[in-house]
């Protein structure tokens, strides 16, 4: 039997969704990040993708059930770093790396402005993109690691100050049909590893380990979320509802799971 071909975002949190699938040749990992992920799941290039949950509503998938990369409160690693006052933010610089991300950033800046910035493409570089915009999108590892001291809006923070409601970044997802119940259950133990395993993935992850192990794992701990329950659920519905109702996605999707027993 081939292996299943799973497509997994190449940032810190993602590390222990596949920590337990490591010398596992019933799966073949590929990673990238996550605008290129869903890329590849639209394309048929991969079986099941590790997608930004606004993919969703762009395909015709099913969710593993129970496993999601989410937040809380503050997530530290989606983030909006501004020059000036946030109330005079005409431009924004986006990290197009994921498009939920953009989405969230555009929600959020329509309730918190009411109007609509222009919103421009850049390559993940702060200083560049503060220099083009008033304010920088920075998502994933990018946004963790820096350093600079610049005022900032924590998006995952803002989204559950505004809804009460944790915010899903991402999820495992695919075609109905792309995977068994069986290989479910092992995606679901690999999370459980991944998440008994934290302090060495923080101490190990991409060479970043030497004077970071500790942010590493803080982060792991306290901002990011793998739970896919109720309120993770009722969280992407009103996500939905939000981007469509600013006409940023084409439907709100129902939630269909693929089986896992």
């Amino acid at each position: 039997m081939s292996p299943l071909r799973l497509g997994v975002v190449s940032y810190l949190n993602a590390a222990p969704t596949v920590h337990g699938l490591a010398g596992d040749s019933r799966f073949q990992i590929t990673r990238d990040v996550p605008s290129r992920i869903a890329a590849r799941l639209h394309a048929g290039e991969i079986d099941l993708g590790l997608i930004p949950s606004i993919e969703y509503a762009e395909g015709d998938y099913a969710i593993v059930p129970g496993v999601a990369i989410a937040s809380r409160g503050p997530v530290r690693s989606v983030v909006l770093l501004h020059r000036g006052p946030i109330e005079g933010i005409r431009r924004v610089a986006v990290d197009t790396s994921s498009r939920t991300s953009v989405v969230l950033a555009r929600v959020l800046l329509h309730d918190l402005l009411g109007r609509d910035p222009e919103y421009v493409p850049a390559a993940p570089d702060v200083e560049g993109m503060l220099t083009a915009a008033d304010a920088a999108l920075v998502i994933g590892d990018p946004a963790l690691y820096d350093e600079g001291d610049r005022p900032w809006l924590d998006l995952g923070a803002e989204w559950t100050r505004r809804t009460g409601l944790p915010f899903v970044y991402a999820f495992w997802a695919g075609p109905a049909g792309a995977t068994s119940p069986a290989q479910v259950a092992r995606l679901q133990a690999a999370l459980q590893d991944g998440v008994a395993n934290v302090a060495r993935i923080a101490a190990s992850y991409n060479g970043h380990g030497a004077g970071r192990a500790a942010l590493n794992e803080s982060y792991l701990r306290a901002n990011i979320h793998y739970a896919f329950g109720s309120e993770e659920q009722a969280g992407v519905r009103e996500f939905y509802r939000r981007a469509y109702d600013l006409r940023l996605i084409p439907r709100v999707p129902d939630l269909r799971f693929h089986a896992d027993r």
